[in-house]
């Protein structure tokens, strides 16, 4: 499933899909500050890619909570792994944590000139932070960047596991943004 909208000039898609299938300028990993790689996100992005990125991300860190850092995509399809580090080591997130590191990663992108970015719902895996305030702060974060930055990236896509969970960001993209029907094709393309 993939529910597409634009705002502006940007395009926004929430899908059920798994990130490290995303051939995006960049994929985000729902970090801690320490950077090292666990499990969920972490752990899927570091199977698929092998432990380089991971090692490159370390040697980066710590970082405060709420920031981010780049690094390559080792054998994922994507060319970049923007580590967004949404908790602290202590595994504990907040809303200002997962706002504020998807702005970091949102000016991550543009500072190297990436048009398209996939995030993971940040923090609601082992930070517990509930879904749908989630989708609220990520998307009204992303909505932030493009009125004050306006693009890169492009494109700014959710991917979701389940269907249900999907929807829950559709819902809060459908805030602000239009839905359209048909996103450009070589945008769809790039999800993987």
């Amino acid at each position: 499933m993939q529910l597409w909208y634009r705002y502006g000039d940007l395009y926004l898609v929430s899908y059920t899909g798994n990130i490290t299938h995303a051939r995006t300028d960049a994929v985000v990993n729902a970090a801690n500050s320490g950077l090292w790689m666990g499990a969920g996100v972490a752990g899927a992005i570091k199977r698929a890619g092998g432990a380089e990125i991971e090692r490159e991300a370390v040697a980066q860190g710590p970082i405060e909570p709420g920031e981010a850092v780049i690094t390559t995509a080792g054998n994922l399809p994507a060319r970049h792994v923007i580590h967004a580090a949404g908790m602290g080591q202590d595994l504990r997130t907040s809303a200002e944590l997962i706002e504020r590191s998807t702005l970091s990663s949102l000016r991550l992108a543009r500072d190297h000139n990436l048009s398209s970015i996939v995030f993971p719902a940040i923090g609601t895996g082992v930070g517990g932070f509930p879904l749908d305030q989630c989708a609220r702060l990520m998307t009204g974060a992303a909505r932030k960047f493009y009125d004050e930055q306006g693009t890169p990236p492009e494109l700014v896509a959710f991917a979701l596991l389940k269907e249900p969970d999907a929807e829950i960001f559709g819902r809060a993209l459908s805030g602000f943004a239009d839905s359209i029907g048909e996103p450009p094709e070589e945008m769809a393309k790039l999800l993987g």
